[in-house]
């Protein structure tokens, strides 16, 4: 079982120092990953789970927070959680990936991506939310294209190019989890993921048929989960019975990240 963390600027801010800090200290614990998420803007009325979220929360652009922390600390893997794939162009995208992954030295490796789930999101950047499976689908598609280190061309529905070539390439093939909590998500990280990281608010059932799913024909499909900063090695054991190969956790207290260190002996 692996352990990585998250670090959620809508919840903690934006102040670097404090971002520097955590990053460090997560490395020093031993985990093997700091995750972001994104959302590209923010508006009246927009709602997830139920609830409408503020319109003020400080959401940074999660390629950038990971350039900083790489830029930061040492060994740290760099990841999202998620990146919402149709709202980047993919060609723009595979140099900015692969950039980051070159100057971190190979660690931008825990990159999941997702579809978005606000339609008003959607409309600020000139997406159709109807289409953003179908957008995100031939966008994994061109970013290993271009990744390929070939000159390549393609023609989908929303993206077409010929005879093009993208440097720098990613120090090895970056990896392309898939996020959500939708069975379609299941499915696309069985046709087009390396793993699949779904939400947290799942029954169990739910979540079974889900993982069903994403490994339908899959063999080498990575598994990852939140879970909590009160864990116990027990119930991580029973995690790791269910395929999960690892767990991200959530807080901004250095102490609880030490705690929970030195509890799965990570350090």
């Amino acid at each position: 079982m692996r352990f990585a963390v998250s670090y959620s600027t809508p919840a903690y801010g934006m102040d670097p120092e404090r971002l520097v800090r955590f990053a460090r200290h997560a490395e020093d614990c031993g985990f093997e990953g700091l995750y972001v998420p994104e959302h590209v803007v923010l508006y009246r009325g927009a709602t997830f789970g139920g609830y409408e979220m503020p319109g003020d929360l400080p959401y940074g652009d999660p390629l950038e927070l990971l350039g900083f922390v790489a830029a930061s600390t040492e060994r740290l893997l760099l990841g999202t959680a998620v990146l919402l794939l149709p709202y980047h162009h993919p060609v723009v995208l595979a140099k900015r990936l692969a950039t980051l992954d070159v100057l971190s030295k190979g660690r931008m490796r825990l990159l999941t991506v997702g579809v978005g789930s606000l339609p008003g999101e959607a409309r600020a950047v000139g997406v159709d939310f109807a289409s953003r499976g179908r957008r995100t689908d031939e966008a994994i598609d061109v970013l290993r294209l271009l990744w390929s280190g070939e000159r390549v061309s393609y023609s989908g529905e929303f993206f077409e190019f010929e005879d093009l070539s993208s440097f720098p390439h990613p120090l090895a093939p970056l990896p392309i989890h898939i996020g959500g909590s939708s069975r379609a998500a299941a499915r696309r990280a069985a046709a087009r993921g390396d793993g699949y990281f779904p939400g947290g608010a799942l029954t169990p059932n739910e979540r079974a048929t889900q993982w069903k799913l994403a490994t339908s024909g899959r063999a080498d499909l990575e598994y990852t989960r939140w879970a909590s900063i009160d864990l116990t090695p027990e119930a991580a054991a029973a995690y790791e019975s269910q395929g999960i190969t690892r767990l991200v956790v959530t807080t901004p207290d250095l102490h609880e990240l030490t705690s929970f260190a030195k509890r799965f002996q990570l350090m």
